[in-house]
């Protein structure tokens, strides 16, 4: 291995695949190509020949564009650079907004049909904002360079690159952003600052009420306020909260209406497991009222204090720190049985898995709603459902991440 490294080849660009990257053929061998579009024939240099069944490349010449190929929403990611010097996380930034959503229903579509042997009629929503995809982003991580300078890593590696500009961030974040990135020598630079911490990155928080916050990665400051519609909700500026300026409604309005409400029964042991600060467990208490039953599992301490806070308007709602694995396997945690429960889980991108399926499958609740970050994630798990006697009932699709390859998903399942 190693021999083709650097080599240029002519490739036609045949599909998507899950990931942000295209697939093509050359001499038999699967290639991955980034920054291409399927359709497309394209000359693209050999990043990475180091497996014997597929090699990845990225583009840097089209030699037949696809009718959906955009000047990129961020210059810093153009294939106008050097492979070695293009942004990362704005991977479908060169693609048109509609057939992003497109490409993403497919990758959902083929996970769905290959691993759960499911085929649901599904599009990708687009959020509301900007219809060309940027000024979304609230949440912006900087990474320092060892002479301070402070921007996004290159694409799949840990190299940073200077930049310009942040589209994909809100102009409030976007200015914080590239005003911590500044190198003027009459004030402090919180690249060099951050590497004197012993940090590597910065974050930039810009939340719906008040002023952006920067923070070196693993500070923490005070709580800030969130607000969805007419709820605030209390959480760490450097705890988790959704991205997109509008995820966090339009999850709340698919949590709601995912719910069947002829099973929904408030005074079993609903969860909303992987909880967070509360926000999905609040979505259900909005849609079925202050007596409603709800406990919210998260592993994370800092968040479930903020819960707590943020569920006090329910008599019957709850938040525990706990390992969902763990707090589904302990008697006494209210989980002991959860007949005629609903329960919305909201996992990280590696999916909810084996165990913490075949636990819910044996507590036989009513109904679930699965929130999912990553397709292949949620079709295996949806697969493993189905084996414990769950149906998939309804699935809505989002593109809460614009520009990139990333989309959400809620899905609806439902005793057999």
């Amino acid at each position: 291995m190693g021999d083709h490294l650097g080599q240029l080849v002519e490739l036609e660009i045949s599909n998507v695949a899950h990931g942000g990257v295209m697939v093509a053929r050359h001499g038999g061998r699967v290639v991955f190509v980034a920054d291409a579009i399927p359709g497309e024939v394209v000359r693209a240099v050999v990043t990475d020949d180091s497996k014997a069944k597929f090699w990845r490349a990225d583009t840097v010449e089209v030699l037949e564009a696809s009718p959906y190929r955009q000047p990129h929403v961020w210059s810093a990611a153009s294939i106008d650079r050097a492979p070695e010097e293009r942004a990362g996380g704005a991977e479908f930034g060169h693609i048109a907004p509609a057939h992003q959503r497109e490409l993403k229903r497919r990758v959902l579509a083929d996970a769905l049909q290959r691993m759960a042997g499911l085929e649901p009629a599904v599009i990708v929503e687009a959020l509301p904002g900007p219809a060309d995809g940027t000024g979304w982003r609230t949440r912006v991580r900087l990474h320092a360079a060892e002479d301070g300078t402070l921007g996004p890593y290159v694409a799949r590696s840990h190299r940073v690159v200077e930049v310009a500009d942040l589209p994909l961030a809100t102009p409030e974040v976007a200015s914080a952003a590239l005003l911590a990135g500044r190198k003027d020598a009459g004030r402090k630079q919180p690249g060099r600052a951050a590497r004197a911490h012993g940090s590597r990155s910065v974050d930039v928080i810009g939340p719906s009420t008040g002023e952006p916050i920067v923070l070196r990665h693993g500070e923490r400051s005070g709580p800030i306020t969130e607000r969805v519609g007419d709820r605030e909700f209390r959480l760490d500026a450097a705890g988790f909260w959704q991205v997109h300026r509008y995820a966090a409604e339009v999850l709340t309005t698919a949590v709601q209406e995912a719910i069947d409400p002829e099973l929904f029964d408030p005074a079993a042991a609903n969860l909303d497991l992987y909880g967070g600060v509360g926000l999905l467990a609040a979505a259900v208490g909005d849609r079925f009222g202050r007596d409603i039953r709800i406990e919210s599992v998260e592993g994370d301490s800092g968040a479930t204090g903020h819960a707590r806070e943020n569920l006090a308007d329910w008599a019957g709602a709850s938040a525990v720190t706990a390992r969902v694995d763990r707090y589904l396997s302990t008697p006494g945690t209210g989980a002991g049985g959860l007949a005629g429960a609903t329960v919305v889980l909201d996992p990280p991108r590696s999916g909810a898995g084996k165990d913490v399926v075949a636990a819910l499958g044996a507590l036989t609740p009513a109904q679930l709603v699965y929130v999912a970050c990553d397709p292949v994630a949620l079709a295996r798990d949806l697969a493993l459902f189905a084996g414990h006697g769950y149906r998939l009932s309804g699935i809505r699709a989002f593109d809460l991440f614009p520009n990139t390859h990333h989309v959400e998903a809620v899905a609806s399942l439902v005793r057999t």
